[in-house]
């Protein structure tokens, strides 16, 4: 009788002990992978950076053809003798120079 309780005291042991143990190294490392996780939070990585400055570059891209169509329409108004399309035009193709030098260049292949 006595001899499986000591079997299973000495079972538990070794069972808890490298439980605690793991908990131990969980417990000390901890601090050490919320920092790493931070860190990563805090921090953008080239990737991500790219994909956002491939997004604004797109963004401009879009608002630039946009614009350019505007002013197209407004020159054939302003062709036709309207003096509030003429004042338009100028302020869409200022608008427009403005914005042509963040726009990368493609090379040309």
């Amino acid at each position: 009788m006595r001899k499986p309780s000591i079997t299973l005291a000495l079972l538990a042991a070794f069972t808890l002990n490298g439980c605690v143990a793991r908990t131990a190294f969980d417990v000390a490392t901890a601090p050490i992978r919320a920092g790493a996780k931070v860190a990563d939070w805090a921090t953008t990585s080239q990737d991500e950076a790219d994909r956002a400055r491939g997004r604004e570059i797109r963004r401009r891209e879009e608002r630039l053809g946009e614009l350019h169509d505007d002013l197209a329409e407004l020159e054939d108004d302003c062709l036709s003798g309207d003096d509030r399309a003429c004042r338009e035009a100028v302020s869409t193709r200022r608008e427009i120079e403005a914005m042509l030098p963040s726009i990368p260049v493609e090379p040309a292949s």
